[in-house]
């Protein structure tokens, strides 16, 4: 029997393995091509979206927008990056095509964001206009995320999950500096926010030509398996189950149970459910970094022009610890992301607290947090979900998410003068998710009969 905690075993990989004899080189360039291609495109994107992010409030008050407008405009377009990832998600499973949705996700961040260049010249239809493509940026995020991160889990199989989802996390981080800086340089030389937004149009360019690179190497996931028994919604039968089942399966019940049943794997598993409300607890807990610099700059008085390199430190330590956790999950096990709930646990009494050196120490460990919030845990989830239900699995995940940051921001809003009561509710949130985890684990770790390892297979 395994240790509890230990890795879960990849599934059968897309990918073939290299041939033997071939050289070094060539092997790893194989192994890692995908995902670094991956990474680039992440990396080029970030640049545009975290590059207009920033400058979205004042093109709209600069339209004649009131804050009002403003605070509806942002709040829908993150509402629409979150919440219709439960449409996007399922479609791409139904139809397979994930490399479509990944596609037009993609294109339609590139066409927005650039396009905001234009709303100052569209008279008084600019506002209507800016609007609408600041909202469009986000719901091509949505189009495309579920689909992409199957793909990426597909990808990332031959060199470890955690390693590979680490690595495109840290390229991603990059780009999330970069955009920054970036239109922070134009509007330096310019003054200029039209110019800003236009100077995107160069990373924007960029992660469309690798991507279209990319779709030519890389093919859908179970492109490769027949499925002449596919059921309508586009699922494959229990004849196109794998001929053997992966390392540390539970040889023969999988293909036993999937032809007892006569249905698709579902994504909706006992182990994935509980993971997803651990989820939704630890995000409530993991305060958005908007407190965090109101803190700083009302409370601590650390100066405006501070607050962005404290950012950029946030990023390097999310990059440090998105690659720490994925090199231990590949090789301890999922075990890793029970210190999330506990550095989450440390945000409020640090990043909170009245002097500077605390803060700072703060926005280094919720910069580690996010960083395995956004890799890490990705591929737990794609260990937990068999390959034809992962984009349903990462929309649903998402949604949790998104709740749990809403739930978070009433709490930190409500409860931020009132620090300890904060610091005793964040901490009571991350003990549940903490206990949440381990149970997610253990079963993950033995799947009951009723769902057998199909259904979260180890």
């Amino acid at each position: 029997m395994e240790r509890p905690g230990r890795r879960l075993p990849a599934r059968q990989q897309e990918f073939p393995p290299p041939r033997p004899g071939g050289q070094p080189h060539n092997r790893l360039r194989r192994l890692w091509g995908p995902v670094v291609g991956f990474g680039l495109v992440s990396l080029a994107t970030d640049m545009v979206s975290d590059g207009a992010r920033p400058l979205g409030g004042p093109l709209l008050a600069q339209l004649g927008a009131s804050a009002l407008f403003v605070g509806l405009v942002t709040g829908a377009a993150e509402a629409a990056s979150q919440g219709l990832r439960l449409v996007f998600g399922p479609w791409a499973d139904r139809t397979g095509k994930y490399w479509t949705f990944t596609l037009a996700g993609y294109a339609l961040t590139a066409l927005c964001v650039p396009l905001l260049a234009l709303t100052p010249l569209a008279g008084t239809a600019g506002l209507a206009l800016a609007a609408v493509l600041i909202i469009g940026d986000r719901v091509g995020k949505a189009v495309r995320s579920p689909a992409k991160t199957v793909l990426l889990a597909a990808a990332v199989q031959p060199v470890g999950r955690g390693r590979g989802f680490a690595v495109h996390k840290s390229l991603d981080l990059a780009g999330a500096l970069l955009g920054p800086l970036l239109v922070s340089a134009v509007l330096v030389a310019t003054g200029s926010l039209p110019a800003a937004f236009a100077v995107l149009v160069i990373p924007a360019a960029a992660a469309l030509a690798i991507l279209v690179w990319l779709r030519r190497r890389v093919q859908e996931p179970g492109a490769d398996t027949p499925a002449p028994d596919a059921d309508p919604a586009g699922f494959p039968g229990p004849e196109a189950a794998p001929a053997a089942p992966p390392r540390g399966s539970h040889s023969g019940t999988a293909p036993a149970q999937g032809k007892a049943a006569g249905r698709p794997p579902s994504a909706i598993s006992g182990p994935f459910i509980l993971f997803a409300a651990a989820a939704f607890l630890w995000s409530a807990g993991l305060v958005a970094f908007g407190v965090i610099s109101y803190h700083l700059t009302a409370a601590v008085a650390v100066p405006v022009p501070v607050v962005p390199l404290l950012y950029a430190g946030a990023m390097g330590a999310a990059a440090i610890g998105a690659l720490a956790s994925g090199v231990i999950y590949d090789r301890a096990g999922a075990a890793v992301l029970l210190a999330l709930p506990v550095l989450i646990a440390g945000v409020p009494v640090l990043a909170l607290a009245p002097s500077a050196g605390l803060v700072l120490a703060g926005v280094l460990v919720w910069g580690t947090a996010m960083g395995i919030q956004d890799s890490t845990v990705k591929a737990l989830v794609a260990d937990l979900v068999p390959q034809p239900r992962q984009g349903t699995a990462y929309g649903v995940f998402a949604a949790f998410e998104g709740a749990g940051a809403l739930v978070g921001g009433a709490l930190y809003g409500s409860l931020y003068s009132a620090r300890p009561a904060l610091i005793i509710t964040v901490a009571a949130l991350q003990a549940t998710a903490l206990v949440l985890l381990v149970v997610t684990l253990r079963r993950a770790r033995h799947p009951s009969p009723a769902h057998g390892p199909a259904d979260g297979r180890t």
